[in-house]
């Protein structure tokens, strides 16, 4: 009898430890590319694999061509162009990026086109990162085109910003809306500096919350919210619950979903 009663003892004990987590949201990092039918980050075929496994967001790089489209693709230059040097994005007019498949046989985007995908399941939000630029100019030229698309779509609820640069974070909080979401990507500041860049939260490497946890209690006191990247680690997953992380950017959503599940037992994100 003594025995069952220590069992149930322990059973409870490790009920209460994991059901004291609050359970973060999951973004695919580049969409769900993981997916089967993906395998290509910033794709269409990704983005609505995320939106199918019902992910909190599905992040995207955005970028300024040299005519001024705004495009979807990650980093600053086409990832399968076989031109030596790569197709720089900046560098390049829409119509040459779009000639250039991906290795998995998709092209490019544009920030239009994922808007009206994005608006057909807008529970999956779009998280925008907003690439640096060469300029201010053209940050400023691709903040207010991006902007200016998301309220064509009717999307300004169901979208969020992030950025690298100060600068961008400036000028996202001076024009869009008031509702919108800003992050400050670059982990450089504290959470008071990014406050008072008139962000919404802090959107750091995890190497960065690792080494100022306490910038993790910092931000929340503010009411800013805490996202890290990208973070596909078993290990690495379990400290940023722990730690009481809102959002969790991985290119593996499915462990994080799976640790989610064992952690937070009662709670469905």
């Amino acid at each position: 009898m003594k025995k069952i009663f220590l069992a149930l003892l322990a059973t409870m004990a490790v009920f209460t430890l994991s059901a004291q987590y609050k359970a973060p949201h999951i973004v695919a990092n580049g969409g769900f590319h993981k997916h089967a039918s993906s395998g290509a980050k910033n794709t269409m075929s990704a983005l609505k694999a995320a939106q199918k496994a019902k992910f909190y967001g599905s992040e995207c790089d955005v970028n300024l061509t040299k005519d001024g489209e705004v495009v979807v693709v990650q980093s600053g230059s086409h990832p399968n162009s076989k031109a030596k040097p790569r197709a720089n994005v900046q560098g390049s007019t829409w119509k040459k990026l779009q000639a250039i498949p991906f290795a998995n046989g998709e092209y490019i985007c544009t920030l239009e086109e994922f808007l009206k995908r994005a608006a057909k399941k807008p529970a999956t939000k779009l998280i925008l990162d907003i690439k640096n630029q060469s300029t201010p100019q053209r940050e400023t030229e691709l903040v207010k085109s991006v902007l200016s698309l998301v309220s064509k779509a009717g999307m300004e609820a169901n979208v969020e910003y992030i950025a690298d640069h100060p600068w961008t974070c400036f000028e996202l909080a001076k024009y869009a809306p008031e509702s919108s979401k800003v992050y400050y990507l670059n982990g450089s500041y504290d959470p008071t500096y990014v406050k008072a860049m008139g962000c919404d939260g802090i959107d750091y490497n995890i190497r960065a919350l690792k080494k100022h946890k306490n910038w993790i209690k910092q931000a929340k006191k503010l009411g800013l919210t805490v996202n890290v990247w990208t973070v596909n680690k078993d290990q690495d997953i379990r400290w940023c619950i722990q730690n009481g992380v809102d959002i969790i950017t991985t290119d593996d959503p499915v462990l994080v979903k799976n640790i989610i599940k064992d952690m937070c037992p009662k709670q469905k994100r």
